[in-house]
């Protein structure tokens, strides 16, 4: 049974720091690209960051370049999203994404809120 579990959001006033995970179970991790996306109210869901499966390259969205690192540990099957320097435009929902050509899987989502 395929899952992947986020956790680590929650509440942080802006400047502040938050680490998420994402838990992956029931797959070859290892050969999956791992996204972090989000979902702010009203808003698309977008791509944040992504990492390649053994970790050689990582991309983000121009908002959270230099503030943001995707890294994953895949002996722990664990992808992780360091957020630090915090702001209320990073209030969202966020959802992690296993994907290997044509399969993807989702996590269910943690939320993030960023308090001014």
């Amino acid at each position: 049974q395929v899952q992947l579990v986020e956790s680590g959001g929650g509440l942080v006033q802006l400047g502040g720091s938050l680490r998420l995970s994402c838990a992956a179970s029931g797959f070859t991790f290892s050969i999956y690209g791992m996204s972090w996306y989000r979902e702010a109210p009203g808003k698309e869901r977008e791509l944040v960051a992504f990492i390649s499966s053994y970790g050689g390259t990582s991309n983000y969205v121009d908002s959270v370049k230099g503030r943001f690192t995707i890294s994953r540990d895949n002996a722990k099957n664990t992808v992780y999203l360091q957020m630090n320097s915090l702001r209320p435009e990073d209030t969202a929902v966020y959802y992690c994404k296993a994907n290997h050509y044509a399969t993807s899987f989702w996590g269910q989502g943690t939320q993030v809120i960023v308090s001014s």
